[in-house]
Formats: C-alpha cells, structure tokens, sequence
C-alpha cells in the first residue's frame, strides 16, 4: 500500500501479514480481541489480536486522518477508500457495543477476464458468450446480488467488454472499477466537509454525464433516488448502460430499483416508474456467493418490455445455475445451462450475424426431463 504502510502501517501491524496475503480478500476485526479473514470465500479467524481498545481505534483513526476523514464520538461511523482502491468501514463505540469494528475490503489486482471467470466456475462458455452478445447489441443490464458476491468483478468484465469506439461514462460512490476500453471517463462522488458543504452525489453526477455526450453510463452502485435518473438515461437513448444493485433474486432487483427510484423528491406515479423500469432493464444478472464461498452467476434473465396486467413484472430466464449435488469435501457441483427460451431480440442476433444460434439456447436433455417430468413419463 505503499505511503498509506508507511504511513498507517505501524497501527495496523496484527494484521499486516494478512494485508500482504495475495490469498486474503477482506479483513474483518470485530474489537481489539477478535479477527476474520476471508479467503476464496470462506471466513475463517486468526489468532491476531490488538493490543487493547486504544490501540485498535488509533489505527482506525489514522486511517481516516490518512484519507481526510474523521471519526470520533460525533462521527463514529467510517466509509472511505484507501490510495489503492481497498475499502474500509468502520464503526467505534458506544455504536459498536463489542469494541470498535473495522473492515479492510482488499483491492484486488489486474483486471478480471471473462477467461478467468469462466476457470473460476463462475459462468459457463455460452453464459459468457451471451453476456458479450447482450454487450454488443447495447442490451441496458443490471447486476443483481448480496455484499460479497461479486457484482464489480463482473461488471469489470462486462465494462470491458464494449467496444472501444464508444464513449463510456462511470460514475461511483468510491471508485472501484477498473473497465479497460479505449475511451471511459471516471467521475466519483464528493462528501461534504466539516460545514455540510460540498457534497457531490451520484445522482448529481449521472445528471452531469448526461450533458457530457455518453454513448453508456456505469453506475458502480445503484442505492439511492438516482436509480430514477439511471433509468431515465436508458430510456432515453444511452442503450448499453449498467449498474449494480443488491437484490437476491432477478426479481427482486427489479422491484428494489423501484424501491429506490421512489425515494427521492419526485412525485412520479408507481404504476409510471414499474413501465420506465420494465422498457428501459433488458437483462438482469444475478450472482451469488454460494454456501461453499464460490461466486457464481445463477441467472441471466430477460425482463419483458411492459408489465403484466397486475402490474407486476415479467421476466424470463435465458440461463440458469442448477445445482446437482456437493463433493465429499463440501465444494457445490451444478451447471450454468440455457432454459430453452429464446430471447426476445434473437432477430438482432441474426440480422448482425453474431456466431450465436438458437441451437445455443437448447438446454441439455436432463434439464427438460426435470422441468418437464411428465413428458419422460409419456
């Protein structure tokens, strides 16, 4: 971490190894006694310990001075990015009643592959393919899934995926992201300063991007009133963009873009909000980290452009993770398979004669004799 170790280092030395440690992907302390660490996925607890209570919140406060924070009795709450893109949270007493509670979110290094994600067991060959067709074509997405499940890896990938003529736009909270593409601008929010002065949000900023010529626009996390203006921007002629929301279920994503996009000051009508949401969402993804700490993509879902009668709305899975059993050692074991349903803009796959058939769409004999048991009965 280079001047932030010079610098913060010394504080955060019981858990320095684990801040080295390539294998290590988030540190979590829960008061001077007690610390986690995750790898691959899986938690697991040190034998690290701080010194004492003070020991551990001078490292927390040297964190927020290195970055230009404070936290302190009136602000007990921290959420800042260090220089090399790692995140850190943290919450000090009376709020956290077990001692002060940090969480060190490791920066991963290099830019991911959709290659890596496909050795990782994340996506299978033909969910990646499709995901790049969808790219190409301009299909608006949005990447559903809980903390930790690997929604900015895979919008890494996906971002770096558009092709290079055009102009990409990413907006973020703290920025993470790291698209590779031959023309993309970064904007990141702003917080306010000691007087309440100056805040930048993203909805400010997505307002900012529209007047900046975007051909897409990249929210790295939709969680707030802007999800109205990210869906407005689709609607209106940025075809391509995406964003990330915490939902469990291609559903449920849905319908928390529509929790959020009623959030702010505006007075449009929900029955209004669900069409715009239902026009402008062409596909939702969804990524889980599953019980055995893997990370894997476990829908690709097509929402239907208008909602049903009952207002709710129709979606449509075009791939699928089935899970078929666990190894002795506890590691999941499924496939990533096509449903059978073609999607709705096949006709553009084929009049731009993109290397992806309907045959890509036929699911493999086992998932329709258990999606239809009566017909292998018959």
């Amino acid at each position: 971490m280079g001047v932030f170790e010079d610098s913060v280092g010394t504080f955060l030395s019981p858990v320095q190894a684990y801040l080295a440690d390539e294998s290590v992907s988030e540190v979590l302390i829960n008061g001077p006694d007690e610390v986690f660490v995750e790898r691959r996925g899986i938690l697991e607890k040190t034998p690290a310990k701080f010194k004492d209570e003070q020991a551990l919140q001078a490292a927390v406060r040297n964190i927020a001075q290195f970055v230009g924070r404070r936290i302190d009795d009136e602000n007990p709450i921290l959420d800042a990015r260090l220089p090399d893109g790692s995140r850190v949270a943290a919450v000090m007493p009376p709020c956290s009643r077990k001692g002060t509670t940090l969480s060190i979110r490791k920066f991963s290094k290099g830019t991911p592959s959709f290659v890596d994600l496909i050795n990782r067991g994340s996506i299978s060959k033909e969910g990646a393919r499709f995901l790049d067709v969808c790219i190409f074509l301009g299909k608006n997405i949005i990447i559903s899934g809980g903390t930790g499940s690997g929604k900015t890896t895979l919008l890494n990938v996906l971002g770096s995926r558009i092709p290079g003529n055009q102009r990409l736009l990413i907006i973020e909270d703290s920025s993470e992201l790291k698209i590779s593409t031959d023309h993309v601008v970064f904007f990141e929010t702003k917080h306010a300063d000691a007087m309440g002065k100056g805040q930048i949000t993203i909805r400010d900023l997505i307002r900012s991007a529209l007047r900046l010529r975007p051909d897409r626009i990249v929210v790295g996390e939709v969680r707030g009133p802007e999800a109205l203006d990210l869906i407005t921007a689709m609607n209106t002629g940025h075809g391509g963009s995406m964003g990330t929301t915490h939902a469990n279920t291609p559903y449920d994503g849905l319908v928390r873009l529509e929790t959020l996009a009623m959030m702010g000051d505006t007075q449009v009508p929900i029955a209004a909000i669900r069409r715009q949401i239902a026009a402008a969402i062409h596909l939702v993804v969804q990524i889980k980290r599953l019980q055995d700490g893997s990370r894997k993509v476990t829908h690709i879902t097509e929402v239907v452009p208008e909602v049903d009668d009952s207002g709710r709305y129709q979606v449509r899975d075009i791939f699928k993770f089935i899970q078929r059993g666990r190894t002795q050692e506890g590691k999941i074991v499924g496939e990533f398979v096509p449903t059978g349903i073609l999607p709705s803009f096949m006709d553009e796959i084929e009049l731009n004669r993109l290397p992806f058939g309907k045959e890509k769409f036929t699911p493999p004999a086992w998932y329709t004799q258990m999606a239809h048991p009566e017909s292998q009965e018959s």
